[in-house]
């Protein structure tokens, strides 16, 4: 017996698979699924290279409808006029700007919506116009840019020709002065000191004074030795060479202060080694002190021929009381010779000149103010007797 094939079946089963794959392909095409729709003119001013009925709308990146009908305007030949369906709740405004955006590798055109600052307002009556060139693609865009270059160049052949030819001329005009440019730059590397090799600076410090016997006389009343008065020469942390020397062994060397800080600071360490109980003191305004050892450099620096050199220091020294009186006064000076034309050679000459100079200052300073400390004592009272107020040419005080 033969069997019929359910022919209805079978073709009933085909027509629903066909309807069922073109409905998953219409759901994957519009994800916003099959809803209500409201739709919009847009009118493109330039070509629309790809566009078909079914691109995607999108609305600031995001799908919201798709192209529902394309058609050329009858009364502008560059214009194409296009019918939009997008999702109700799109908020398109009447600012809301439209253009052609190309997607993926291949460049599926999209009708690409870009929101406005309209927050309220509808564009149901109105219609959309699309940016001018907003259909061109990346290429057509770079063509046009090229144009317009080319364009402006041709327009402006004749002055282009002209500047080149002038930076012909001068680079002409250069090449004939290379040995005039050539000493200007080597005039600026000179007053700049690029041309000059790096130098490494390297620091050195003076010893202060020691080896005192025990003080005597001791240091009497509050002594303050402020920091040196000089010129401007020797307000310096260069090692100085005196004028006609040229040693290029001294180039990097420094004092580790300037000379007037570095004299004053060693004097004082001095004084303390001379000694400490009674060391005078920098001036402050928490010290009223009852003398000022004021020092005026003259000299401090290696002088001589290069092969007889000598670590020369030369200041004055006065003494001065609360008063401003000049108690005493002196001028030092101490020269060492050099064992070799280098710097650590001229420290070691410089510390034996201060040591000099310091063993005959100090105790000269200790004499002075003990003097001078002698003559603002009262008078001893013999026994017995009243002792009565010294007399004052001026006003006595804390009477």
């Amino acid at each position: 017996m033969e069997t019929r094939a359910p022919f209805v079946i079978v073709g009933a089963f085909v027509l629903a698979a066909i309807f069922a794959v073109f409905g998953f392909v219409f759901w994957l095409h519009n994800t916003s699924g099959v809803g209500a729709r409201t739709s919009y003119h847009v009118q493109f001013r330039d070509p629309v290279p790809g566009l078909l009925v079914g691109a995607a709308v999108l609305f600031n990146g995001i799908r919201v409808g798709e192209v529902t009908a394309l058609s050329l305007a009858s009364d502008d030949p560059r214009r194409v006029d296009a019918t939009i369906a997008v999702a109700p709740s799109t908020p398109v405004r009447p600012d809301t700007k439209v253009g052609l955006d190309f997607q993926g590798l291949t460049g599926v055109p999209v009708v690409a919506l870009e929101g406005g600052k309209q927050l309220s307002g509808s564009a149901i009556a109105t219609t959309l116009v699309a940016e001018p060139g907003a259909g061109m693609s990346m290429t057509q865009a770079a063509r046009e840019a090229l144009r317009k270059v080319d364009t402006v160049l041709g327009e402006n052949s004749g002055p282009l020709k002209d500047t080149i030819a002038n930076f012909k001329t001068f680079s002409e005009w250069l090449a004939g002065k290379t040995e005039k440019l050539d000493g200007i730059l080597g005039g600026v590397e000179r007053m700049t000191g690029a041309n000059e090799p790096v130098v490494k600076k390297v620091v050195y410090d003076l010893s202060a004074a020691t080896g005192f016997p025990p003080p005597s006389p001791p240091l009497k009343a509050q002594l303050t030795i402020p920091e040196s008065n000089t010129v401007v020469l020797f307000d310096s942390q260069k090692m100085l060479l005196a004028p006609g020397l040229d040693i290029p062994a001294f180039a990097g060397a420094q004092w580790s202060d300037s000379l007037p800080k570095m004299l004053q600071e060693k004097l004082i360490q001095s004084f303390e080694n001379y000694d400490i109980a009674h060391a005078p003191m920098r001036p402050n305004d928490a010290v009223q002190p009852d003398y000022q050892l004021l020092t005026d450099i003259r000299s401090f620096q290696v002088i001589g021929e290069a092969d007889a050199l000598r670590a020369e220091i030369a200041f004055s020294a006065k003494i001065i009381d609360k008063e401003g009186k000049l108690v005493a006064a002196k001028l030092f000076q101490q020269a060492t010779p050099l064992d070799k034309p280098e710097p650590a050679a001229a420290v070691t000459a410089f510390d034996k000149s201060f040591d000099t100079i310091a063993k005959a200052l100090v105790p000269w300073a200790a004499q002075a103010l003990a003097a001078g400390h002698a003559d603002t004592e009262p008078a001893s009272t013999p026994p017995g007797r009243p002792i009565t107020a010294p007399r004052s040419s001026g006003t006595t005080k804390g009477r």
